[in-house]
């Protein structure tokens, strides 16, 4: 029985490295069929001690990761789960999260909003998410940024957040065409983060806040207004007494009225 061949995809390995090479020599772009997860694969190298910088395609993950533990599913084509994995020498980590999501956004379209702590939202279902992750070797830090984004419509079955398609809003786009957008823009984001933190950011990060003014709940019994993120990227929540701040990455949060999906407003602007 004859085996069906997949199209390769033409994915532009090459522009993203000859966008990157001024700044960083030593970049690569690597491309592999499979993976069980393309963050566990950097992870896994940098504890070996390999912590060149690297853009890390996996056209399947068998095992993808989202935040918290969550599962992130992955089929070829259908979507776009790459890793950058570069030695950073940051003094805060505060709003990292947020400054990729940032990036990511205004690369791919105006429509695209930003759910804290890291997720892309549009019309109040999920377009990606990120998930970044941290390993030391010596005296240097190695930080590993998961991304991963919905490019053609995905089943929804079991998801608390319906899914939302790049391809509806970009008609033209495919996984390939999605990886130029945002990886060039998302590598010198990250840089400049490393450089300045977040605080530059909070007006843009704002424009593009879809929880600020919504009624939001927190996984560890939190409940109040959302009123925007600080110049550190914490969550300001308006409760019933105080206000409070919430950093914590292992603190989900959620509209209150996700009920219906056409009350959670569009993001503010550019």
């Amino acid at each position: 029985m004859a085996i069906a061949l997949q199209d390769p995809i033409p994915w532009p390995s090459e522009a993203i490295w000859e966008a990157v090479y001024p700044t960083l020599p030593n970049f690569s772009v690597e491309v592999l069929a499979e993976l069980d997860s393309s963050n566990t694969e950097l992870m896994r190298r940098a504890r070996s001690g390999q912590t060149d910088p690297v853009l890390l395609v996996a056209e399947t993950q068998s095992a993808g990761r989202g935040r918290l533990g969550r599962e992130w599913v992955s089929t070829r084509g259908d979507s776009l789960t790459f890793s950058l994995g570069l030695p950073l020498p940051v003094k805060d980590w505060s709003g990292l999260s947020l400054a990729v999501g940032l990036s990511l956004a205004e690369s791919l379209h105006p429509q695209v909003g930003l759910k804290w702590p890291n997720d892309l939202w549009i019309k109040g279902c999920k377009l990606g998410g990120i998930l970044i992750e941290a390993a030391s070797t010596g005296s240097r830090s190695y930080v590993v940024i998961g991304v991963g984004l919905n490019i053609n419509p995905q089943a929804d079955v079991g998801l608390r957040t319906p899914p939302a398609a790049l391809i509806d809003w970009l008609p033209d786009i495919d996984a390939a065409k999605a990886l130029r957008l945002v990886a060039a823009p998302l590598l010198f984001a990250v840089q400049r983060f490393a450089q300045e933190g977040f605080a530059p950011l909070q007006s843009r990060f704002h424009a593009r806040d879809v929880l600020c003014g919504l009624t939001v709940q927190t996984s560890d019994g939190v409940e109040g207004v959302a009123l925007g993120v600080d110049p550190t990227g914490a969550l300001q929540i308006q409760t019933a007494s105080a206000r409070v701040r919430i950093l914590s990455s292992e603190v989900s949060v959620r509209p209150a009225e996700l009920k219906e999906n056409k009350d959670i407003p569009e993001p503010k602007g550019n």
